[in-house]
């Protein structure tokens, strides 16, 4: 499904992008470049105070190499959907919103990037057009309800990343993963 989205997406005219957080990354002095008088090198002290951890939130495009990043502490629900939403309306604004499929058609499209999963996302009765894959991992408030219905009604659609949540949605056996260890079961609906 994620190499569908990168070979297929930008060919059928839906922007490709992708979404993911990085860290934690350690907040504590590293040695780098610096202006020191010869011989007397610049020195990091032997102790230093935490000062916590940071994580990257990025947006990248890969047709066009366009990265969008945001150093954060912490990576709640609250501050990942608002940046989220940030990024996501400026994006959208330069990709246009004209329905150019009839509804049938507009809907077809929805769903294709649901075939083969064995658990299927309700889609809402009116669709807007579909002007984006977002491609990301399967970071549980990725999938909240208030999440997922703002991506539909802006015309996003999503494509996971994750391990487990290719286990959950039927595309690994997760008896060849450790899934039912961790409470997890392969669903038998299909789409």
């Amino acid at each position: 499904m994620i190499e569908k989205a990168y070979i297929q997406g930008e060919k059928t005219e839906l922007a490709v992008w992708v979404e993911d957080e990085a860290g934690p990354y350690q907040t504590v002095p590293y040695p780098g470049e610096s202006w020191q008088p010869e011989g007397h090198p610049a020195r990091q002290p032997h102790e230093y105070i935490r000062n916590g951890t940071a994580k990257m939130l990025t947006f990248f495009h890969p047709a066009s190499g366009e990265v969008r990043i945001k150093g954060v502490r912490q990576a709640t629900n609250a501050i990942l959907h608002r940046w989220f939403k940030e990024q996501l309306s400026e994006i959208l604004e330069k990709i246009s919103e004209e329905a150019t499929l009839d509804p049938e058609t507009n809907r077809k499209l929805w769903t294709t990037w649901q075939t083969g999963l064995s658990r299927c996302i309700t889609l809402p009765e009116q669709l807007p057009p579909l002007r984006m894959l977002l491609i990301w991992d399967n970071l549980k408030g990725h999938h909240t309800p208030e999440m997922v219905l703002w991506l539909f009604e802006h015309g996003v659609a999503f494509v996971h990343t994750g391990r487990w949540f290719l286990v959950e949605y039927g595309r690994i056996d997760p008896t060849h993963t450790g899934a039912e260890s961790m409470g997890r079961t392969k669903s038998t609906i299909a789409c």
